[in-house]
């Protein structure tokens, strides 16, 4: 059993966890950087279209060419990396984590950890719709890895359930590729994918969205071969005679990701809703010796955004590791309006980015962050969708003496 000793362990190699090791080694720290996967850059390495690295490189790439650049700073960096082990535990106790690889069982012993593994697609089981269990039903993710990394065609003709914007995305990918998207279903009265993405992917190739609908039967014995779609009424049921029949063998899932935990369960304080870690404003996890970052704390729109919050938790990660004492953390709570809202606490004495999803959509509406009834931030007039993320930086003199703070739009 071969065992490893470093500073900090980052469990995931995607754009957090090479974005969190290029922060922590930026502070002196010893960094380890662990991947399950032959190859560092996680879910970018599928992701053959552009639109990424806007804000965070201040130019356009793919999502190969993000992956690449952040792989070729932690190569400049020296920082080592552990492709293909398998995490199998994290033990705070004793400041280890154990991992298997093709050789066996590997500890790493270290003085903090930034866990960031991610989301996973949530799957066609749960979604309780009856069918024979024929093959042609492929989450979004699945049929981009089939077509952008492992040349695989995935069938000829295809509806996608969820607008959201991998399955938007891959609506234009199909048809680029002779695949007939004949629609796309979503079960909201409104998208779940960035406006950018409606146009460029659906409008611009004449897909039609039917918003409050859903799939309430797949036929077929051997392989689908037809999908059956119903209007919902406001409570999401389906409204008799309402049907609509679509003569397809492919039927694509984009219903939404869930952050990957698992192996942090009964660890850390997970989000009862979204199952991702409840973080504070440093990345740091109800277990001080465990930060998170990226999709597996809450889903990001954003790539940029993924690896500005991995920035921020390996920093703070190497900063743990050299003993540096953590200041009193202030409560923030969801006020009205809001879905999903990170982090959960403010740290004092430090600048706070916060990131927010509204419940439902409104317009001119103001997005205010206080403390009691006392505004500390606020942007007025603005038109809110739950598919567009909110991010907002308040510096650290507006909030020397919150008490606790209340995000909310109104």
């Amino acid at each position: 059993m071969k065992s490893y000793n470093t500073d900090v362990a980052v469990i995931g190699a995607g754009a957090a966890g090479l974005s969190a090791a290029l922060a922590a080694s930026r502070e002196g720290a010893r960094v380890l950087l662990i991947e399950r996967n032959e190859d560092s850059g996680g879910i970018l390495n599928q992701c053959i279209h552009n639109g990424f690295g806007l804000h965070y490189f201040k130019t356009e790439l793919t999502g190969p060419e993000y992956a690449f650049r952040l792989a070729q700073m932690i190569e400049e960096k020296s920082i080592e990396v552990l492709t293909q082990r398998y995490l199998l535990d994290i033990d705070s106790q004793k400041k280890q984590i154990k991992v298997v690889s093709e050789k066996g069982i590997e500890f790493i012993n270290t003085k903090s950890v930034v866990y960031t593994c991610g989301a996973r697609e949530r799957p066609f089981g749960s979604l309780l719709v009856p069918s024979s269990r024929a093959c042609g039903v492929y989450t979004a993710g699945v049929a981009q890895r089939f077509i952008n990394l492992e040349n695989k065609m995935i069938g000829k003709s295809a509806i996608i359930l969820g607008s959201g914007d991998i399955g938007l995305i891959m609506a234009r990918r199909l048809t680029l590729e002779g695949v007939k998207v004949q629609a796309v279903i979503e079960r909201m009265p409104y998208p779940g994918g960035l406006v950018r993405n409606i146009n460029q992917c659906l409008k611009d190739f004449d897909i039609p969205l039917y918003l409050s609908h859903t799939v309430t039967q797949v036929r077929g014995d051997a392989r689908i071969n037809e999908v059956v779609v119903c209007q919902v009424d406001e409570k999401y049921c389906a409204v008799p005679q309402t049907e609509k029949i679509f003569s397809v063998d492919t039927l694509i899932l984009s219903v939404g990701l869930i952050p990957e935990t698992s192996k942090l369960y009964g660890k850390v304080n997970l989000d009862p809703s979204t199952k991702g870690v409840i973080i504070d404003s440093n990345g740091q996890s109800s277990d001080p010796f465990i930060f998170a970052a990226g999709n597996c704390v809450i889903v990001y729109d954003l790539v940029d955004y993924v690896s500005a919050e991995g920035e921020n938790a390996g920093r703070n990660a190497a900063l743990y590791a050299a003993g540096k004492e953590q200041d009193e953390k202030i409560t923030i709570e969801k006020g009205n309006n809001i879905g999903i809202i990170n982090p959960s606490f403010y740290v004092r004495n430090t600048a706070l980015d916060i990131y927010a999803r509204v419940r439902k959509p409104v317009e001119k509406a103001s997005f205010v962050v206080r403390d009691s009834d006392e505004v500390i931030f606020s942007v007025k007039n603005k038109s809110y969708v739950p598919s567009e993320m909110i991010h907002i930086k308040i510096d650290k003199e507006k909030l020397s003496r919150v008490k606790k703070l209340t995000v909310e739009v109104i």
